[in-house]
């Protein structure tokens, strides 16, 4: 049997909006409701396979229902203009994948459907309509079903009679209207009869069987206040099941025929999913047709050679080309640990795939290893430490792809090959990972066939990658950035991570011991506070506990309940003493589990080290990452946080751990983009720069300035960085908006070239739509056009900040460089283990350690010359904890 697909478009379209963040293209089109439309209509069409298909539009805010009821859908908040901006880009999607729409003045997108499934049922169709809106389940009968999304629009539940019956207790569909005349629906502004919700309303219909027989009967309705209410509300009610009955009957202007899906125009979707920047579905797209030459070439999917003991010998020569692209495929992320499933090696025309056991070969260790054999690469510092476990090395890596892209886009999300690769347009006939692995527990590997072309198709984008990139960079002004900063940073990394932190497992388990000491004793006085026992984990009893039990304000209230986030328990804080025990009693719960627990599961288990995996390519500011163990964000404001960092020790006995860390770069690096004066004299006159604007914003001299003036000097000096707002300054110092504006405007007075620069620096990002740092890395801020204030205002702070911060990343990767180059030209045994913000780590041998603590503070204050100087604290001692 045929079958019709009818979709409720505003409904959808409105599910998708807010179910997902707000997106938009480079142009800032904001294109979310059509990305999750259109994804939700990929995934229908696949899973229906419809031979009808019809997208019903509402025509405008006048129909029949509102010239009789002007109050019907009165309470509706205005659209958001980023979401009615998408409406005409919906029709454009119709169009494309050949999707007949509809709209039709003075009546409902829900007429339409009603209309619609109707003609088509007398026709002999199964009908299945898609919306967020329950007034569509009246049209659930033997021919058609209803879909109602739950969870946005990733989810949906199928309405059949039975279904229905079910849910509403024997309800037959059409009695959906009575249900709604009985109770209302405060979406729409139906009124229904006051104080009848859907539990009364249900029962009421069970009775009798509509609103009319309720009403003629409303003597016998059990309960005086309830015959009442429905002896004064008749006219409501009448009114109310009128407005919810769908019409299906309205003079619609098209036929069955006219919404026959034939499925969808290749270029038309292509040529819109290009507009939108949808680079995910284009993929899902057949491939275009090549075109003679050049495009032809690139397209091809050059001759794969599977490289084992009988043919090794005929490609020696092969290996002496240069440059050649090559890629590592493993089976994992952690690289530490992965296992190597094979290398790809492309010149773009044929393709090399050497699996695991020929890495053994002597002329590809030889050639890895030869620095003058130009390699191409993605993500080089995976290559070079996943080979570095097999004792294999790599040298002459000349472009990383990973690393261009990330600089010509460092806002973009996804970083795998296949998405980098359509992202810069890149020709190329690779699959997703998860086509060829599957993805979680269906991963499994392919056959030696499949994993040949997969990885021989990398290595060939790799090699495909380079001419476009290189152009880019070099129109971008990046490469400088690239190859004076990021693809050498990328070689001394691998190095941080070959060379692992040594842990202290002995010191670990007796941390987790006294740690939990301490949890038992906070979890006996959090008992004896309450009154009771309950699960300190759980926000539904902790809820219960704190508001039902103990009666402290509600704050904030979730869909399952009452909230228990730190926010809320933080402002709690003052109504009673249970709430930092709570509060503390989290942090060291989190300690336990993600540090003392999960620091022991991160140890190799050949080199007994901890090696975490610096990410260069995550952050949009430039600034480095750390994962499988994120070793930057270990809670210090706790002294049992700042503890575990007891458990860091060098690799060698007699050795010694240095810390070196930059003393408020960011502030340094303000004062010499801004050019204030006065921030520049007090950086210069070395002074305590928040001492110094105590003094300034609250008119005192310096032995005046207390501890409290100080902490909100510096609340101020690091929220002028990140463009605070009053309001939230306010927040961050417990005191009045008004008080906090009055800081702000106080601060600007005495520091006006700061100002300037932060009013400046926003205009100049409205005019290039990017912003750049002191080594002209970019930033690009579509949102800063937005008409969304939030959106705006938060792409003018990153503006402010992110030449700051961007820089003062860009400060410690080259204090990194420079670092490297001493060791090795000092020939020290020393080496860099970590880089945590503004920090470096090494490990230092005993009779290096004067001559380390001074190139270490020489190169790090001399990494980047600014108007002020950069000012390093180094510290020594025999853990990572003593050294700070």
């Amino acid at each position: 049997m045929s079958k019709m697909l009818i979709i409720d478009a505003n409904s959808i379209a409105n599910r998708a909006f807010y179910a997902m963040p707000l997106l938009n293209n480079s142009k800032g089109i904001f294109t979310n409701a059509v990305y999750g439309v259109t994804n939700m209509l990929w995934r229908l069409l696949d899973e229906e396979k419809p031979d009808y298909v019809l997208m019903a539009f509402d025509a405008g805010k006048v129909t029949f229902r509102t010239e009789a009821y002007a109050e019907y859908k009165g309470t509706r908040a205005k659209t958001p203009t980023e979401l009615s901006e998408q409406f005409p880009l919906l029709h454009q999607l119709c169009h494309a994948m050949g999707i007949a729409h509809y709209e039709l003045p003075g009546y409902e997108a829900d007429d339409i459907i009603g209309t619609m499934s109707r003609i088509a049922e007398e026709g002999d169709l199964e009908v299945l309509v898609l919306s967020g809106d329950k007034d569509l389940l009246q049209l659930v009968s033997p021919r058609t079903r209803v879909a109602l999304t739950r969870k946005g629009i990733s989810e949906t539940e199928l309405y059949d009679e039975e279904h229905f019956s079910q849910v509403y207790e024997g309800l037959r569909p059409l009695q959906m209207i009575d249900l709604k005349g009985l109770m209302g629906d405060t979406s729409d502004n139906i009124p229904g009869i006051p104080g009848v919700g859907e539990k009364t309303a249900l029962k009421l219909l069970k009775q009798f069987g509509s609103v009319e027989e309720v009403l003629a009967n409303w003597q016998s309705v059990s309960g005086k206040k309830l015959q009442e209410k429905i002896a004064q509300h008749q006219e409501e009610a009448k009114q109310s099941k009128w407005l919810a009955t769908i019409q299906r009957d309205i003079p619609l202007t098209l036929t069955i025929d006219d919404v026959k899906y034939a499925g969808y125009n290749p270029e038309s979707l292509r040529q819109f999913f290009e507009e939108m920047e949808f680079n995910s579905f284009l993929q899902r797209l057949p491939q275009e047709k090549p075109s003679e030459g050049e495009a032809q070439e690139a397209r091809s999917v050059g001759e794969t050679i599977l490289l084992n003991a009988e043919n090794c010998g005929d490609y020696q020569d092969f290996l002496q080309q240069s440059p050649l692209a090559l890629y590592l495929e493993m089976d994992g992320e952690n690289y530490h640990r992965a296992a190597i499933l094979g290398l790809g090696i492309s010149d773009g025309k044929r393709n090399l795939f050497v699996p695991t056991e020929m890495l053994d070969w002597q002329p590809i260790q030889q050639w890895l290893a030869d620095g003058k054999r130009e390699k191409w690469v993605f993500d080089g510092k995976k290559l070079i430490v996943s080979l570095g476990w097999r004792k294999l090395s790599v040298a002459g890596i000349s472009y990383d792809l990973l690393l261009a892209s990330y600089l010509c886009n460092p806002s973009e999300s996804q970083r795998q090959l296949l998405d980098v690769l359509h992202n810069h347009q890149v020709p190329t006939a690779l699959s997703s990972d998860e086509e060829i692995y599957g993805k979680g527990a269906k991963w499994q590997l392919p056959s030696l066939e499949q994993l040949m072309q997969h990885v021989a198709l990398k290595a060939e984008g790799v090699y495909a990658s380079q001419a476009i990139l290189h152009q880019q960079m070099e129109e971008l002004s990046l490469l400088p950035l690239y190859e004076g900063v990021e693809q050498p940073c990328s070689l001394v990394l691998a190095e941080m991570e070959q060379a692992g932190v040594l842990v202290d497992v002995q010191q670990l388990a007796q941390m987790g011991q006294a740690l939990q000491v301490r949890l038992d004793e906070l979890t006996n006085q959090i008992y004896a506070l309450a009154g009771t026992s309950f699960n300190i984990n759980s926000p539904k009893q902790l809820g219960e506990i704190l508001f039902d039990k103990m009666g402290l304000p509600v704050l904030k209230k979730t869909k399952t309940g009452y909230s228990t986030s730190a926010d809320v328990l933080e402002k709690l804080e003052p109504y009673h003493e249970i709430i930092s025990l709570i509060l503390t009693y989290r942090q060291l719960i989190k300690l336990q589990s993600t540090y003392i627990e999960g620091l022991q599961k991160e140890i190799h288990p050949i080199s007994k080290k901890v090696h975490t995996i610096f990410q260069q390519a995550i952050t949009a500011t430039g600034r480095l990452s750390s994962t499988d163990p994120n070793l930057q964000n270990i809670p210090i404001r706790l002294e049992e946080g700042r503890k575990i960092r007891q458990a860091f020790i060098p690799s060698q006995p007699g050795w010694k751990i240095l810390s070196a860390d930059y003393s408020q770069i960011e502030l340094r690096v303000l004062a010499h983009i801004s050019q204030d004066a006065n921030l520049i004299d007090a950086f210069l006159h070395d002074m305590d720069i928040h001492t110094r604007t105590a003094m300034d914003v609250f008119s005192v001299p310096k032995e005046e300035v207390d501890s409290n003036m100080r902490r909100q000097a510096k609340a101020v000096n690091f929220g002028i960085v990140y463009g605070i707002s009053d309001y939230g300054l306010s927040q961050n110092l417990n005191i009045p908006r008004k008080q906090a504006a009055q800081f702000i405007d106080r601060y600007f007075a005495v520091f006006p070239g700061v100002k300037q620069y932060m009013e400046s620096i926003v205009e100049q990002a409205k005019q290039d739509g990017y912003v750049t740092t002191l080594l002209q890395r970019r930033r690009y801020l579509p949102e800063i056009h937005s008409r969304n204030f939030n959106l705006r205002s938060f792409a003018e702070r990153t503006a402010m900040n992110t030449p700051i911060q961007g820089s003062a990343a860009d400060i410690i990767k080259l204090a990194m460089l420079r670092m490297a180059k001493e060791i090795k030209a000092h020939q020290l045994e020393s080496c860099m283990l970590l880089q945590v913000h503004d920090e470096l780590i090494f490990e230092v041998a005993p009779q290096e350690l004067e001559q380390m603590k001074q190139l270490v503070r020489e190169v790090m204050e001399h990494a980047m010359e600014l108007a002020v100087p950069l000012k390093v604290d180094v510290n020594v001692g025999d853990s990572w904890y003593e050294a700070k």
